[in-house]
């Protein structure tokens, strides 16, 4: 049986929160099923968003914090419900947890979702353009290969309120 979208076309049920650290399981198991870095992901459950459909969760997106710099990672959902807004609302969640903690910068390695991205305002760069403190991050160093694509969303120009997003 399947659940009625709401208007985005994502199921009812599906919420979006804070992991807990009995959702680490189920996120290692949507990365891996999602062909994503698991590797470091432990040690950052504390700056991690999910969504749930009910009690399952079908969907991540990950921050390491460094001062006024963050990485995004580990943005998956489950491929039943791509093309949903899933993705969207967990990658607005985790800018959202970014700005909470004073971040000016979230950069990202993607080999697969540059498009994705670019429509949520992140733009290109070059590797050597990223933070210092995320080049050292293991996502950098030795998680992501070297072909994949870096890129920047500058956090400093916008307000306090996003006028994009509704209050």
């Amino acid at each position: 049986m399947r659940k009625s979208p709401d208007a985005a076309g994502a199921p009812t049920a599906l919420t979006i929160a804070p992991a807990a650290a009995a959702d680490l399981g189920p996120v290692l198991d949507l990365l891996r099923r999602s062909r994503l870095p698991e590797v470091g992901l432990a040690d950052h459950i504390g700056s991690t968003v999910v969504a749930k459909d009910r009690d399952r969760v079908v969907g991540s997106a990950a921050l390491e914090l460094y001062g006024t710099a963050a990485l995004l990672r580990s943005v998956a959902v489950d491929e039943r419900l791509r093309g949903n807004g899933v993705g969207r609302r967990l990658t607005e969640s985790a800018l959202d947890l970014a700005r909470s903690h004073g971040v000016r910068a979230v950069y990202l390695l993607t080999e697969t979702a540059p498009t994705f991205f670019a429509r949520l305002g992140f733009t290109r760069i070059e590797r050597d353009a990223v933070d210092p403190a995320v080049r050292q991050s293991v996502e950098f160093t030795s998680a992501c290969p070297s072909s994949a694509t870096a890129m920047r969303l500058s956090l400093e120009s916008e307000g306090s309120a996003d006028p994009a997003r509704p209050a």
